[in-house]
């Protein structure tokens, strides 16, 4: 696999040759790379090369036609000077070599030494000036007959160019793989040729999958590809818990770690972002060949401990990871158990916004055809068993209110995975209703994963007056997104156990709200 970087290398295999007496002008000297800088370019130069006038004032020709980089156009630099004018350019490299971009060493190098004269010289003028360079410019001549024209030097010319083939490259087709794009974005970005990073970076966003958004997002992040980074992290909010799993994950710095979980658009309950950061921070008491103990993975995980957000997790999840992980301190511990336990809630230092910011437009599916009145509460909760045939996120469920008017209504809501019986995700809350046969939107504090072909039961426990109900359910319902046709199946089916009364055909739960 042949990059434009290497075949830029074999560009600059030319064998240095000396202009004989008596030859002509129109043939050339190759720049000597017996000492080439890197990638085969010779190094740079700031000095003149000039020698005495003679026969009739002439100067004698020196440094001939560059030939920098493969390219066989006879002239005196990307500027294309020379002809019959005699031109002296300084080079900014010999101060500050690091600012010449590929192609532009051997190019300025060429053109610092291009004084071309109308007659010519003997062989051994020329080589007494090539040999003299250093001391040639502050001894030119004063004759009138021999012209300096001074031009500014172009720095990064080949910035200015929008085709790889303008570069001295040979050609627009480049040939990136999967074990060639860093290094070759690496060279491109190091050497200045923009065309060659916009072939890598097309070539990232191409093959950007679940499984490597975080190593491409790190990567990103180094390189200063902005629009690279952002479709990574849009990637990591789409596949959050794939993109965690990823073997790369751990791979990760700090500051990448920050900026991902700073973010309020992750679809992922906080107890695996939890499990991820413990994963990590493993990881990197390795790297920083510490023990793996509680108090050094907190000392490597710094702010990001700081920007898990306990307070969305149930009690349960909390008890049963983060509480006995010895990460968090007995203070931290304690005050967020009474957070999740005691009404109002004490201040905790840890967020306790949401991540709700989901991308897209919300979607709702009801599945009842008709509304009838009179549904008692006892304590017991209401559920209903589903499954979808799609990757979702549900957000909240729609319940029906009282039938005596607006009343308040206090309700806990639950997502419990049937198989395993675990409480996925869930909120104490209320709600207020006016009266109506209208649903009323009662939401989770951060969106649940639904998994397509997986069994899952919602629930409502709910604290009031009788309410309406629905009637003449539907087994199947099926929602289709107006813009792009896609359709998400719901499959209802009874939940074993007691459900106060709540079924396919009546009850609660009329609504589930989501996002695809």
């Amino acid at each position: 696999m042949r990059c434009c970087v290497c075949l830029f290398q074999q560009s600059l295999q030319c064998s240095p040759s000396k202009m004989a007496a008596g030859e002509s002008n129109s043939r050339s000297s190759c720049l000597n790379l017996s000492n080439s800088g890197p990638l085969g370019n010779a190094p740079p130069s700031n000095s003149a090369h000039s020698s005495p006038a003679s026969n009739g004032g002439s100067m004698g020709a020196v440094g001939g036609i560059n030939r920098s980089a493969g390219n066989s156009n006879p002239q005196s630099g990307p500027e294309n000077g020379g002809g019959a004018e005699t031109a002296l350019r300084s080079t900014p490299s010999a101060q500050n070599p690091s600012r010449q971009s590929v192609g532009q060493s051997g190019a300025t190098s060429g053109a610092a030494s291009n004084m071309t004269a109308t007659s010519s010289s003997s062989s051994s003028s020329a080589s007494t000036a090539s040999a003299d360079a250093s001391a040639a410019v502050p001894s030119l001549p004063s004759s009138p007959a021999s012209v300096l024209v001074y031009r500014e030097p172009v720095y990064n010319w080949q910035a200015t160019k929008s085709t790889v083939k303008e570069r001295f490259l040979y050609s627009d087709e480049v040939q990136i793989g999967p074990e060639t794009v860093m290094t070759t974005l690496y060279t491109a970005k190091k050497y200045a040729v923009p065309a060659l990073e916009a072939h890598c970076v097309e070539f990232l966003k191409k093959n950007l999958r679940a499984d490597n958004a975080f190593m491409l997002l790190t990567q990103a992040r180094l390189f200063d590809e902005p629009q690279l980074a952002s479709l990574c992290l849009e990637n990591i909010d789409k596949n959050t818990a794939d993109a965690l799993a990823a073997e790369g994950f751990t791979d990760i710095d700090l500051d990448t770690l920050v900026a991902v979980l700073e973010r309020d658009t992750l679809g992922v309950r906080e107890v695996r972002l939890f499990g991820a950061a413990v994963r990590w921070a493993d990881a990197e008491a390795q790297r920083q060949q510490l023990q793996p103990t509680p108090e050094n993975k907190r000392r490597v995980l710094g702010k990001a401990l700081s920007l898990i957000r306990f307070p969305l997790m149930t009690i349960e999840e909390f008890a049963a990871g983060p509480a006995q992980s010895g990460i968090l301190t007995d203070r931290e511990v304690v005050s967020l158990f009474l957070h999740f336990t005691v009404n109002p809630k004490p201040h905790v230092e840890f967020i306790d916004r949401p991540r709700c910011c989901l991308r897209g437009k919300e979607c709702s599916i009801t599945r009842f055809s008709q509304v009838e009145s009179r549904w008692g509460y006892s304590g017991t909760s209401d559920r209903i068993r589903f499954s979808v045939n799609r990757r979702i996120f549900v957000v909240g469920f729609g319940l029906y209110g009282s039938i005596h008017g607006p009343t308040d209504y206090q309700v806990n809501i639950q997502i419990i995975h049937t198989d395993s019986n675990t409480v996925l995700g869930q909120n104490d809350t209320g709600f207020s209703c006016d009266g109506t046969a209208s649903t009323f939107r009662v939401m989770f504090k951060e969106p649940v994963e639904i998994l397509p072909s997986v069994n899952y039961i919602a629930c409502a426990t709910l604290k009031g007056p009788d309410s309406h109900y629905g009637t003449k359910g539907m087994r199947k319902v099926t929602h289709e997104a107006p813009a792009t046709g896609t359709k998400t199946c719901f499959t209802f089916c009874y939940a074993a156990g007691n459900n106060n009364g709540t079924s396919v055909e009546d009850g609660q739960i009329p609504e589930v709200i989501f996002y695809t």
